[in-house]
Protein backbone atom coordinates (compact mmCIF):
# COMPACT_ATOMS: atom_id res chain seq x y z
CA UNK A 1 0.00 0.00 0.00
CA UNK A 2 1.15 3.56 -0.74
CA UNK A 3 0.92 6.24 1.68
CA UNK A 4 1.45 8.97 -0.58
CA UNK A 5 -2.63 10.33 -0.43
CA UNK A 6 -2.80 11.13 -3.86
CA UNK A 7 -1.65 7.45 -4.99
CA UNK A 8 -3.00 5.27 -1.92
CA UNK A 9 -6.73 4.25 -4.58
CA UNK A 10 -3.87 3.01 -7.22
CA UNK A 11 -1.50 0.57 -7.81
CA UNK A 12 1.47 1.51 -9.65
CA UNK A 13 2.82 0.32 -12.78
CA UNK A 14 6.30 1.59 -13.79
CA UNK A 15 6.57 0.16 -17.40
CA UNK A 16 10.56 -0.01 -17.48
CA UNK A 17 12.94 -2.46 -17.56
CA UNK A 18 15.93 0.43 -16.67
CA UNK A 19 17.19 -1.25 -13.31
CA UNK A 20 18.09 2.25 -12.38
CA UNK A 21 13.96 4.14 -12.65
CA UNK A 22 13.05 1.00 -10.90
CA UNK A 23 15.50 1.56 -8.10
CA UNK A 24 14.46 5.32 -7.82
CA UNK A 25 10.81 4.74 -7.75
CA UNK A 26 12.16 2.57 -5.01
CA UNK A 27 13.96 4.98 -3.08
CA UNK A 28 11.16 6.74 -3.49
CA UNK A 29 8.94 4.64 -1.05
CA UNK A 30 6.56 3.67 -3.58
CA UNK A 31 5.20 0.21 -4.27
CA UNK A 32 5.12 -0.69 -7.91
CA UNK A 33 5.34 -3.71 -10.28
CA UNK A 34 6.70 -3.46 -13.54
CA UNK A 35 5.46 -4.31 -16.39
CA UNK A 36 7.33 -4.74 -19.79
CA UNK A 37 6.37 -4.17 -23.50
CA UNK A 38 8.69 -3.75 -26.27
CA UNK A 39 7.73 -0.63 -28.41
CA UNK A 40 9.74 0.98 -31.38
CA UNK A 41 10.65 4.28 -30.31
CA UNK A 42 10.12 5.97 -33.50
CA UNK A 43 9.06 9.33 -33.60
CA UNK A 44 8.36 12.04 -36.22
CA UNK A 45 11.43 13.75 -37.46
CA UNK A 46 10.45 17.09 -36.79
CA UNK A 47 10.31 17.07 -33.09
CA UNK A 48 13.08 19.02 -31.09
CA UNK A 49 14.37 18.21 -27.77
CA UNK A 50 11.83 17.34 -24.87
CA UNK A 51 9.45 17.02 -27.81
CA UNK A 52 10.85 13.75 -28.67
CA UNK A 53 11.18 12.31 -24.97
CA UNK A 54 7.37 13.36 -24.07
CA UNK A 55 6.34 12.11 -27.49
CA UNK A 56 8.05 8.43 -26.73
CA UNK A 57 6.96 8.48 -22.85
CA UNK A 58 3.39 8.84 -24.32
CA UNK A 59 3.65 5.94 -27.46
CA UNK A 60 5.16 3.91 -24.38
CA UNK A 61 2.52 4.41 -22.37
CA UNK A 62 -0.62 4.02 -25.47
CA UNK A 63 0.66 0.63 -25.62
CA UNK A 64 -0.15 -0.33 -22.36
CA UNK A 65 -3.98 1.63 -22.27
CA UNK A 66 -6.38 -1.09 -23.46
CA UNK A 67 -4.87 -3.62 -20.42
CA UNK A 68 -4.94 -0.67 -17.27
CA UNK A 69 -8.01 -1.65 -15.22
CA UNK A 70 -9.46 1.36 -12.90
CA UNK A 71 -7.49 0.59 -10.33
CA UNK A 72 -3.79 0.85 -12.17
CA UNK A 73 -1.60 3.99 -12.49
CA UNK A 74 0.78 3.65 -15.18
CA UNK A 75 4.29 5.43 -15.60
CA UNK A 76 6.38 5.53 -18.64
CA UNK A 77 9.79 7.35 -19.50
CA UNK A 78 11.89 8.15 -21.91
CA UNK A 79 15.43 9.90 -21.76
CA UNK A 80 17.47 11.34 -24.85
CA UNK A 81 20.52 13.62 -25.24
CA UNK A 82 20.44 16.17 -27.07
CA UNK A 83 23.60 18.02 -28.09
CA UNK A 84 24.63 20.43 -31.23
CA UNK A 85 21.02 20.01 -32.46
CA UNK A 86 21.63 16.54 -32.94
CA UNK A 87 19.15 13.47 -30.69
CA UNK A 88 22.05 10.74 -28.83
CA UNK A 89 19.62 7.64 -27.82
CA UNK A 90 20.77 4.36 -27.00
CA UNK A 91 23.91 3.08 -29.36
CA UNK A 92 23.46 0.08 -31.14
CA UNK A 93 27.37 -1.26 -30.77
CA UNK A 94 30.34 -0.49 -29.28
CA UNK A 95 31.48 1.69 -32.26
CA UNK A 96 28.31 3.62 -32.18
CA UNK A 97 28.94 4.00 -28.36
CA UNK A 98 32.41 5.48 -29.09
CA UNK A 99 30.98 8.11 -31.32
CA UNK A 100 28.57 9.05 -29.42
CA UNK A 101 31.02 9.84 -26.10
CA UNK A 102 33.37 11.60 -28.63
CA UNK A 103 30.57 13.87 -29.50
CA UNK A 104 30.01 14.95 -26.10
CA UNK A 105 33.42 14.93 -25.01
CA UNK A 106 34.33 18.66 -24.16
CA UNK A 107 31.30 20.13 -24.82
CA UNK A 108 27.77 20.61 -22.75
CA UNK A 109 24.48 18.20 -23.88
CA UNK A 110 20.94 18.57 -22.41
CA UNK A 111 19.29 15.25 -21.09
CA UNK A 112 15.81 15.21 -21.45
CA UNK A 113 13.50 12.43 -19.76
CA UNK A 114 9.70 12.83 -20.79
CA UNK A 115 7.24 11.12 -18.34
CA UNK A 116 3.64 9.67 -18.90
CA UNK A 117 1.22 9.20 -15.62
CA UNK A 118 -1.63 7.02 -17.27
CA UNK A 119 -5.00 5.72 -16.10
CA UNK A 120 -8.02 5.02 -17.38
CA UNK A 121 -9.80 8.47 -16.80
CA UNK A 122 -6.57 10.60 -16.79
CA UNK A 123 -3.81 11.55 -18.36
CA UNK A 124 -0.59 13.77 -17.43
CA UNK A 125 2.82 13.95 -19.50
CA UNK A 126 5.68 16.17 -18.53
CA UNK A 127 9.98 16.64 -18.97
CA UNK A 128 12.41 17.53 -16.84
CA UNK A 129 16.15 18.58 -18.55
CA UNK A 130 19.06 18.53 -17.10
CA UNK A 131 22.61 20.41 -18.51
CA UNK A 132 26.23 18.06 -18.57
CA UNK A 133 29.49 19.50 -18.67
CA UNK A 134 31.92 16.71 -20.26
CA UNK A 135 35.30 17.75 -19.87
CA UNK A 136 37.56 16.65 -22.46
CA UNK A 137 37.69 12.86 -22.82
CA UNK A 138 40.54 11.31 -23.76
CA UNK A 139 40.08 7.86 -26.54
CA UNK A 140 41.88 5.37 -23.83
CA UNK A 141 39.66 6.97 -21.29
CA UNK A 142 36.42 6.38 -23.65
CA UNK A 143 37.74 2.64 -24.12
CA UNK A 144 38.48 1.89 -21.10
CA UNK A 145 34.83 3.07 -20.04
CA UNK A 146 33.03 0.79 -22.86
CA UNK A 147 35.25 -2.27 -21.97
CA UNK A 148 34.48 -2.00 -18.50
CA UNK A 149 30.82 -1.30 -18.30
CA UNK A 150 27.37 -2.20 -20.79
CA UNK A 151 26.17 1.77 -21.53
CA UNK A 152 24.35 0.09 -24.69
CA UNK A 153 20.70 0.67 -22.99
CA UNK A 154 21.64 4.25 -21.88
CA UNK A 155 20.84 7.54 -23.64
CA UNK A 156 24.12 9.16 -25.00
CA UNK A 157 25.97 6.13 -24.56
CA UNK A 158 26.57 6.56 -20.77
CA UNK A 159 25.76 6.57 -17.25
CA UNK A 160 26.42 9.63 -14.94
CA UNK A 161 26.45 7.56 -12.14
CA UNK A 162 29.07 5.11 -13.22
CA UNK A 163 33.00 5.53 -13.71
CA UNK A 164 32.64 7.55 -16.84
CA UNK A 165 30.24 10.10 -14.97
CA UNK A 166 33.05 10.21 -11.62
CA UNK A 167 35.88 11.26 -14.15
CA UNK A 168 34.04 13.18 -17.03
CA UNK A 169 31.47 15.02 -15.77
CA UNK A 170 32.44 18.81 -14.22
CA UNK A 171 29.34 19.86 -13.26
CA UNK A 172 25.77 19.40 -14.11
CA UNK A 173 22.72 22.28 -14.09
CA UNK A 174 19.36 20.47 -13.07
CA UNK A 175 18.43 17.00 -12.05
CA UNK A 176 20.92 14.91 -11.36
CA UNK A 177 18.29 11.55 -10.96
CA UNK A 178 16.83 13.34 -14.46
CA UNK A 179 20.10 12.18 -16.61
CA UNK A 180 19.76 8.58 -14.59
CA UNK A 181 16.50 8.43 -16.53
CA UNK A 182 13.80 9.85 -13.93
CA UNK A 183 12.91 13.34 -12.70
CA UNK A 184 12.06 11.74 -9.23
CA UNK A 185 11.31 14.59 -7.51
CA UNK A 186 9.30 16.48 -10.16
CA UNK A 187 7.82 12.74 -10.31
CA UNK A 188 6.31 13.05 -6.76
CA UNK A 189 5.03 16.24 -7.53
CA UNK A 190 3.31 15.06 -10.21
CA UNK A 191 2.52 12.23 -8.60
CA UNK A 192 0.65 13.99 -5.52
CA UNK A 193 -0.98 16.09 -8.16
CA UNK A 194 -2.23 13.37 -9.76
Amino acid sequence: MNDIPAIKSHDIILASQSPRRQHLLKELGINFTVRIKEVPELYPDYLKEEAIAVYLAKLKADAFLSELNEHELLITADTIVWVNGQVLGKPTDYDDAFRMLKILSGTMHTVYTGVCLITQQKEKTFWASTQVYFRQLGDHEIEYYLNSHQPYDKAGAYGIQEWIGYVGVERINGSYFNVMGLPIQKLYDELTNF
